[in-house]
């Protein structure tokens, strides 16, 4: 990559008390951050898992602390585990992951988070590839454990539930339900122990600090990509990353938190880095209560959650808030008590954050972020929010816009974004070669989004380079054209493709999910040619009763255009 000295003009656009810079993590390691902050809010609620039924379980700051403590003493002094080495952990939202995840860093280990959803086939994929010493997972997947484990060695295994940590009346009726009613707990044959008795045996070993030595550049957590350009890959993120994506990220809104006093929903789930790092590290650390939603679907299973608790911020992506306001519960009696919101993982639609703020009084602020980057890169400053762009870099971040050649392309240009900053991933697991093509000798890391910036500093995510459609030589945005569908009120939802074509080379392909059951072809068209030039109108429209979502309620557009691909191929 070659550039010119790069100027910062977002460096202005900062609100008063916020820095350009933030030199210092929030403690040396995530262990000692999780003992600092519970030593500063002992008997507090620090996490409250909220089931659709009302039924609820707490954890303290402190208890979340001791119960790290024993199961740290039990990776290392029970099963034997070594610092670097990995511990997965395969579970919904549950009391169970702050438990496991900060007991991984408090002994030296690499936390794995494997996303539930998972086949057997992508399980044993990762279990492969990280090569985890144990694993901690769900009652409900272990038959599909048992099948990942017929491709690739498994390891020890720590068996908990959804209900796991919450009161003895609670895990009953939940227990229960999913072992006569449901029917969602598999038989298996599988060696295993059981979380509580992991918890018991770690507690009986003598106290000690197994991180005391560990170095901030020490890894701790391998996060795998969604796979979208391929198979998934670990992203290396130190201690340092998070702890400084933490400090980036408190810095950046601290002028509207009260530590000690938000109520977070913490419906995205945490094994996604979104969540992971803002919601169980960020929000713990300012004394925040996390509601954890173990399942967030159907949307009515968070009614409870906005009932009887004072929430004050959301985290979610734009398909989380467009649903809420779909559901009558949410539009007869929006949430009082909000602050403000967070928008990652795809474009926040411009009739979204409108609609949002018309029925809530309050802003859906969009960021911008990767796996890559522990997540946050770029941000809208609350109350300084600019309507279709992610912001400005977080502190102590650059961003240049480059050309294919690696060179700056001027303000106003598109370009793909890249950026350096302490947030940026070590690399790809045990891939070098996909590690140096991410990140250049300058250490700023690619991450193939196109984007122009600004003049004062704003940045506008135009869309995925991979994404781009080319229509008779010209380029066409999905993204664009998805935020033109999205502000018809007859549009519920809607993702936006390019197809191959033999005159024009490729055509732009719109699924849509209707609101108005009456939405014609034509009326889209129409909506369409008012608001973009003719090459962008839609050539193809398909409806939809559902659009295929990712973990996270992200649309995955790559699943449209393989089934596409794959239809044209069998034509």
């Amino acid at each position: 990559m070659t550039s010119t000295a790069t100027a910062r003009p977002w460096a202005a656009a900062y609100p008063p008390g916020v820095p350009a810079e933030v030199t210092a993590p929030l403690a040396a390691t995530l262990g000692q951050l999780v003992r600092d902050t519970a030593a500063r809010e002992g008997n507090r609620i620090a996490y409250t898992v909220v089931m659709p039924n009302g039924m609820y379980g707490d954890l303290s700051f402190a208890e979340v602390d001791r119960l790290s403590d024993a199961f740290a003493n039990y990776l290392r002094d029970v099963a034997m585990l070594n610092p670097g080495d990995r511990v997965a952990l395969q579970t919904p939202n549950s009391l169970t992951v702050p438990v496991v995840a900060f007991g991984v860093f408090k002994a030296g280990c690499v936390l794995v988070n494997i996303n539930p959803l998972y086949t057997p086939a992508e399980m044993a994929h990762q279990l492969r590839d990280a090569s985890p010493r144990l694993i901690v997972i769900t009652d409900m997947f272990m038959d599909k454990l048992t099948e990942a484990g017929k491709l690739t060695p498994l390891p020890q295994i720590v068996v908990t539930r959804v209900a796991e940590l919450m009161p003895r009346a609670v895990r009953g009726v939940i227990g229960l339900v999913q072992k006569h009613w449901d029917r969602s707990i598999p038989a298996h044959s599988l060696p295993h122990i059981r979380l509580p008795d992991a918890l018991a045996k770690g507690a009986a070993r003598p106290a000690r600090r197994h991180d005391a030595d560990l170095p901030p550049d020490a890894i701790a957590a391998l996060q795998y990509t969604g796979g979208t350009t391929g198979v998934a890959k670990g992203a290396i993120l130190t201690h340092r990353n998070l702890l400084m994506n933490m400090a980036q990220a408190m810095t950046f809104i601290a002028p509207h938190v009260a530590p000690a006093k938000e109520v977070v929903l913490t419906a995205i789930p945490t094994y996604h880095i979104l969540a992971f790092t803002l919601n169980l590290l960020g929000f713990f650390h300012l004394g925040g209560r996390n509601l954890l939603i173990p399942n967030p679907r159907p949307l009515s299973n968070l009614k409870r959650a906005f009932e009887n608790y004072p929430i004050t911020w959301i985290i979610g992506v734009n398909t989380l808030f467009n649903g809420l306001m779909n559901e009558f519960w949410f539009r007869d009696a929006p949430p009082r008590t909000l602050k403000a919101s967070f928008a990652g993982g795809m474009a926040l639609h411009g009739a979204v954050a409108q609609r949002w703020r018309d029925m809530t009084g309050t802003d859906i602020v969009e960021g911008y972020g990767l796996t890559e980057t522990s997540p946050v890169a770029t941000g809208n400053p609350i109350g300084r929010a600019r309507e279709g762009s992610i912001g400005i870099p977080m502190p102590s971040t650059e961003v240049r816009l480059i050309d294919d050649s690696g060179a700056e392309v001027p303000p106003g240009t598109p370009g793909e974004f890249t950026l350096r900053g302490p947030q940026v991933m070590a690399g790809y697991w045990q891939r070098p070669e996909d590690t140096a093509a991410a990140i250049c000798a300058e250490g700023f890391l690619r991450t193939g989004d196109i984007a122009t910036m600004d003049p004062d500093g704003y940045f506008r995510i135009i869309d995925r380079k991979k994404d781009m459609i080319l229509v008779s030589g010209f380029n066409v945005y999905p993204n664009e054209v998805e935020d033109v569908l999205a502000a018809h009120p007859g549009i519920a939802e809607s993702a936006v493709i390019g197809v191959p074509d033999g005159a024009a080379g490729e055509a732009v392909r719109a699924y849509v999910v209707r609101r108005d059951p009456e939405l014609t072809e034509a009326d889209i068209r129409a909506h369409c040619k008012a608001k973009l030039t003719a090459y962008k109108v839609p050539r193809q429209i398909e409806f939809r009763n559902e659009l295929p979502k990712s973990n996270v309620g992200k649309i995955l557009r790559r699943d449209l255009r393989a089934e596409a691909l794959s239809s044209k191929k069998g034509a």
